[in-house]
């Protein structure tokens, strides 16, 4: 199999059913916005030492992919083999969330995105899957998405700031308040 097919050369794409539509489709965005968070998170996953927080965000890569399929997939094409989000996948995100939350404490003001290598990683995947969101959202508003997804993503933004935030404190950085007034630099 090779990389390339030359069948995208003018601006087209294959969606799962096999119909072409342009790459600039609702539906190509929104599967599109997915793979770049899911790239965040890859990329945040090389600076995460925590083996429960790696193991989390592996389970969410491994979802996403299934987003994607989903997202890839126009419901009318939809068989029982096509990759599924279900309850039980959100839930275990709302657990994860939970626990981290647990050991970050608790929250009381907005936050900058800051700290460590991983925990800003983590901030910059967690911003990229609130892109994806939208995206699935301007989908929606145009043809069915499975709810599920729309949840799973919801939740993995959830996940990824209270994993930032326990990748900050594993690191000794504190949560940085964020200041309206905070006093201008000295330059």
């Amino acid at each position: 199999m090779t990389i390339y097919t030359r069948r995208g050369d003018e601006g087209q794409t294959s969606l799962a059913n096999g119909s072409r539509v342009s790459k600039a489709s609702v539906r190509v965005e929104a599967y599109g916005t997915v793979d770049e968070a899911n790239s965040a998170i890859g990329f945040a996953r090389s600076a995460v030492t925590h083996k429960l927080i790696d193991d989390v965000l592996h389970f969410v890569q491994q979802r996403l992919f299934n987003c994607s399929s989903s997202l890839a997939t126009p419901s009318g094409s939809v068989t029982e083999n096509t990759p599924r989000i279900d309850a039980a996948d959100v839930a275990v995100l709302e657990r994860a969330v939970d626990v981290f939350q647990e050991r970050s404490g608790e929250l009381e003001h907005f936050i900058i995105e800051a700290g460590g290598e991983a925990g800003s990683r983590l901030h910059v995947a967690r911003a990229t899957m609130r892109r994806a969101e939208r995206r699935i959202v301007a989908l929606a508003a145009e043809e069915a998405v499975d709810e599920q997804v729309l949840a799973f993503v919801n939740r993995c933004s959830d996940l990824l700031f209270a994993a930032a935030r326990y990748a900050n404190k594993l690191e000794g950085r504190a949560d940085e308040q964020w200041d309206a007034h905070a006093a201008r630099p000295t330059v």
